[in-house]
């Protein structure tokens, strides 16, 4: 995923957890608030208590990938929070793609194209 699409800094995660809207999914979490830009960039977190930093990184890979295939479906002018949980340590990579594309129509950010 290209810099200027990601989501960095601390106080940019905090400010979507405690002022953003969330949706919820058995393999992930997405909270997300609109900004002020003409993109939608995005920040992942894999929590410590899913494993070490190996199973961390696979799920955050394939997170992220799954992510960046959806990016030219996804409404524009938005920051997004991704955070798995535990149940994607036994999904597949298409599990995975198929729970971000239900997660982004359940926000009603996924547009058909």
């Amino acid at each position: 995923m290209e810099r200027r699409y990601r989501l960095q800094g601390r106080s940019n995660f905090i400010a979507i957890r405690e002022q953003g809207r969330r949706w919820v999914h058995q393999q992930i979490i997405l909270a997300g608030r609109p900004n002020d830009l003409e993109r939608t960039r995005c920040g992942f977190v894999v929590s410590g208590k899913l494993g070490g930093a190996v199973v961390r990184n696979r799920i955050r890979r394939r997170l992220r990938e799954a992510v960046r295939l959806g990016f030219p479906h996804m409404a524009p002018g938005w920051d997004l929070l991704w955070i798995a949980r535990r149940p994607i340590l036994e999904a597949d990579f298409h599990a995975v793609a198929a729970a971000v594309e239900k997660v982004l129509r359940q926000a009603n950010l996924w547009l058909s194209r």
